[in-house]
């Protein structure tokens, strides 16, 4: 990222940029400087800017050939495009000696880091990742931000605002932008003004309804999922996250056994230092084999759905009532435990 910073402030640009990872704020800020560096304002003839699945790239390769009109290079944008999973060996082959008066900008959520176009435009150019940022570093731009509006917060409440709305960084921007509104005429942001207006991430609601399971309160589990409903979170999503955080569950379980600190484990799980303890405190509540139980219920779950056994709502509802119940553990077939989850449903009208 530094590397990228130097070309934009000096002026002295590659032939190919690729900007790529999860983090989509900071792809799109990025995207953003680089337009402005590239382009003189008002240059219409020379910015030519592609997305989606349907670019064709020999269309690409002749726009790339084309000399430049009143300007020192041609800059061509291509965002989303898939190309950076599937093999197009023509524009790879091209981009190994692309025309001298031309730049090359991708924008992609996902690459294969393995396909020949990653490798190309590594080799002529630069390929920038921008990942999830660490706790660290979202708190001091989260300061830096409150300081521009005049706002200020306590660690505890930073830690509170984190922990709530989760650590993409545009949603931390909008959250933001949210509570300067409410607290406007006074400096201080304190947990409540957060609770106030701050919307629970989808993540956050599925480690609570996790917690209620391992708690065994059902009803509570229940709640949260018809909660989630309610906000027209499909089921099938739901399911993958349940699954992802027994996953994670099972993970941090086990490295907790080999004797990992909290620091370690949330570097080899990628979790947010700030809600490893969490993490670990709800995978003692699960029996190391009750969580591989649990993800092979989830896979169950998805394969009932998928092959028309039983609709995504209710698929969802046995996996909760099965390991919520607090009578036992996890030994009860999934079908024993059906009748609640249905009766659940016909009073909501499913």
């Amino acid at each position: 990222m530094q590397q990228l910073q130097n070309d934009i402030k000096s002026g002295n640009f590659k032939q190919a940029y690729l900007l790529y990872g999860e983090e989509a704020y900071l792809r799109r800020q990025y995207r953003d400087r680089l337009r402005s560096a590239l382009v003189p304002t008002g240059d219409t003839m020379n910015y030519h800017y592609f997305e989606g699945k349907n670019i064709n790239p020999l269309e690409l390769i002749d726009l790339a050939e084309t000399m430049p009109f009143l300007a020192e290079w041609r800059v061509i944008f291509v965002e989303n495009s898939g190309f950076f999973k599937k093999p197009q060996e023509k524009l790879a082959e091209y981009l190994k000696e692309p025309a001298s008066s031309v730049r090359f900008v991708f924008v992609e959520t996902e690459v294969d880091k393995r396909s020949r176009m990653y490798k190309t435009v590594k080799d002529i150019g630069r390929a920038v990742e921008f990942g999830g940022q660490n706790e660290a570093v979202l708190k001091k731009w989260i300061l830096v931000l409150l300081k521009k509006e005049g706002k200020r917060i306590t660690e505890q409440g930073l830690q509170y605002f984190l922990q709530k709305v989760g650590t993409d960084m545009e949603n931390i921007c909008r959250e933001l932008e949210k509570l300067f509104s409410y607290t406007l005429g006074r400096e201080g942001i304190t947990e409540s003004d957060i609770d106030a207006v701050c919307v629970r991430q989808v993540s956050n609601q599925i480690f609570d309804m996790v917690e209620a399971i391992a708690l065994r309160r059902q009803e509570r589990a229940l709640a949260l999922y018809y909660d989630l409903l309610s906000l027209k979170e499909p089921p099938m999503r739901i399911l993958f996250l349940i699954g992802r955080q027994f996953n994670l569950l099972l993970q941090v379980k086990e490295l907790k056994k080999k004797g990992y600190d909290d620091k370690r484990i949330g570097e080899k799980t990628g979790l947010h230092g700030f809600i490893v303890k969490k993490y670990v405190s709800q995978a003692s509540r699960f029996a190391k084999e009750e969580l591989r139980e649990a993800l092979t219920a989830c896979v169950e779950a998805d394969e009932a759905v998928k092959t028309g056994r039983m609709n995504d709502v209710m698929s969802v509802e046995l996996l909760i009532v099965r390991y919520s119940q607090a009578a036992q553990k996890s030994k009860t077939p999934l079908q024993a435990t059906g009748y609640q989850a249905c009766n659940a449903a016909e009073q909501r009208g499913v």
